[in-house]
């Protein structure tokens, strides 16, 4: 699903119209709400079928004579028209607000898919086409069910009640209309296939472009930085160009349908209207029988060309059911259990890794993690060194549960994590991240996302224990201050404080802290480190650095080289065990005093 455009045939096509049977379930919970709009619909396609006939006694009674008779006539054509307004109106709303309920329940659940989904799968699609497709394909269902499947069904009930009505009124001028029944209806065959694949390419085109444009406006700073501007707007001119340029096509073949379909549906009730006007001259038909003639071939011939181009909003819409159904169906590699299992409140914290395997899916050939067993005591504080790349961050990642191993087993407090649901399994848990989110809100409610349900006072005293109050209230509105998105208003070390206290306020019996203070200054570390070594008293805690400082008090350091732990021990151990630590340790230590 990675691929910036509609490069496989599969995703480029839409199958069949029977992909609106996607919305089925969406629609199951307001049948009454449908049936009542169908029934409205109903009701003025017969009003509107009514109509004709009473224009017939209108114009017949004209050569009546009887005035009383007229003005009844002319009464029944106005009450009639009162009927179709009323219950056009009525249609309208009914099916509007089924259209905007059912589309919002489709966009909930598919948010509602997408949040939960494990980083595999956000490995294989871009976050701007998930984005696209929450707007943009729920917006063609809208249209659908909002107006189309109304507007197509009316004319369906017009199409068939005229055909009936036109039969009834002078089978021998319906039977020349019938004749051009098949040359409308190969047209909408042959050119609704290639509308098809055209709408469907369309909308994956839209798609890509939207995600050039998330992934280039979220680095936004690194584009500018690398002066790479330029090639931005030339990869999304293109992409959006491609896009338009598939939209043109299918405008075209629609426009085209449209014509023809049009064309011949007129030009044949003029050359059957020829024929019924010497009908009328030859006394077989009345002039009131004509007029009616004349509207319900209208009808009919009105009904098949909005019919024509509905097919093609319809089409559109179905392939944008398939992309939805795609997400919303789609399989994830990490899912919960059926019958989970459920941790006993309050947990140790006791953290195993026996002979865990691990390759990422995008690297299914590079081990990340290799027969990786140790054993973290409850309360115990334990470091993760290494190289980058070593597996130190995977190990959090497996922690979380964002990723199964291949092999091997994670307990917590000996339950294998893999038996327990995700939230229960990491509402337990606290994580820094080494490249700390901070959301489009106020600095309080960012901290508050560690619990929500935590008062302002304890917002304020997680963020002193990060050290992250000083500049948190010097900010315009304090607490309160919008800090923009993803934290523009605050420097990296600032983020990274804010997401310490965020952590800090969990509250969690397990503490995760990958690089979470690689962007402080050596006094913010130290505070920061000195809140970390209070809120480690009875907690797990799993550190993962790259500055050997920051673990020294460890009660325990393991040393990753390739996916593998190399050594293990205190840090004074290590250092005099020689090997990968005290080589870091050297050149961190001993190299860092020479340079100054």
């Amino acid at each position: 699903m990675a691929d910036t455009g509609p490069a496989q045939e599969e995703r480029a096509t839409s199958r069949n119209m029977g992909a609106l049977r996607t919305l089925l379930p969406f629609l199951r919970p307001y049948r009454g709400l449908a049936l009542a709009a169908l029934a409205a619909l109903v009701a003025t396609a017969v009003v509107s079928l009514a109509l004709p006939l009473a224009v017939r006694r209108v114009v017949d009674g004209f050569d009546q004579g009887e005035a009383a008779l007229l003005n009844a006539y002319f009464a029944g054509a106005l009450g009639v028209a009162a009927l179709l307004a009323f219950g056009t109106g009525l249609r309208y709303y009914l099916v509007t607000r089924l259209g905007e309920r059912v589309v919002a329940d489709i966009r909930k659940a598919l948010f509602d898919r997408m949040i939960g989904m494990s980083p595999t799968f956000y490995e294989r699609i871009m976050t701007g086409e998930v984005l696209s497709r929450l707007t943009t394909d729920t917006t063609l269902i809208l249209s659908v069910i909002g107006s189309s499947v109304s507007i197509a069904l009316r004319n369906a009930l017009l199409l068939i009640g005229g055909l009936v009505m036109l039969t009834l009124t002078s089978p021998k001028l319906t039977g020349f209309v019938l004749l051009l029944v098949p040359a409308v209806i190969v047209p909408i065959v042959l050119l609704g296939r290639r509308l098809r694949k055209l709408s469907r390419e369309n909308q994956d085109w839209i798609a890509a472009s939207s995600g050039k444009a998330s992934e280039a406006l979220q680095a936004v700073q690194t584009v500018q930085s690398f002066t790479h501007e330029a090639d931005s707007i030339a990869e999304f001119a293109r992409v959006t160009e491609t896009s338009f340029d598939v939209a043109r096509r299918r405008i075209l073949t629609r426009a085209v349908m449209t014509v023809i379909v049009i064309a011949l549906v007129f030009s044949g009730i003029v050359g059957v209207l020829w024929s019924g006007a010497q009908d009328v001259r030859a006394g077989v038909m009345t002039p009131g029988e004509l007029v009616q003639f004349v509207i319900y071939a209208v009808i009919v011939g009105g009904s098949v060309g909005a019919l024509s181009e509905i097919w093609g909003e319809l089409q559109r819409a179905a392939g944008a059911s398939e992309r939805l159904s795609e997400l919303l169906g789609a399989e994830d590699t990490v899912e919960d259990p059926v019958t989970p299992r459920r941790l006993t409140d309050p947990i140790r914290g006791e953290i195993a890794f026996d002979g865990v395997r691990f390759h990422y899916p995008s690297r299914p050939l590079q081990a990340a993690l290799d027969d990786v067993s140790f054993r973290v005591r409850p309360g115990e504080t334990v470091a993760l060194v290494g190289p980058s790349g070593a597996g130190k961050s995977t190990i959090m990642q497996l922690i979380l549960r964002f990723y199964d191993p291949a092999a091997g087993r994670i307990t917590l407090d000996g339950t294998d994590i893999r038996d327990l649901t995700r939230s229960d399994l990491r509402r337990h848990m606290a994580l820094v991240p080494q490249d700390p989110v901070i959301f489009a809100t106020t600095a309080r409610e960012n901290i508050r996302f560690g619990r929500p349900g935590a008062s302002d006072a304890e917002v304020e005293a997680a963020a002193r224990a990060a050290a992250a109050h000083d500049f948190l209230a010097r900010l315009p509105e304090g607490y309160d201050t919008q800090l923009g998105e993803r934290g523009v208003l605050l420097s990296g070390g600032q983020k990274q404080r804010v997401a310490i206290a965020r952590a800090i306020l969990r509250d969690a019996p397990v503490l995760l802290l990958d690089e979470a203070t690689s962007a402080l200054d050596a006094e913010s570390e130290r505070a920061v480190q000195h809140a970390v070594e209070k809120l480690s008293q009875g907690r797990t805690m799993l550190i993962v650095a790259h500055r050997l400082a920051t673990v020294k008090q460890a009660d325990r350091i393991l040393v990753f080289e390739d996916g593998r732990i190399v050594a293990s021990g205190s840090h004074d151990a290590l250092v005099a065990q020689g090997g990968l630590y005290a080589r870091l340790a050297r050149l961190q230590f001993t190299d860092g005093i020479a340079a100054e």
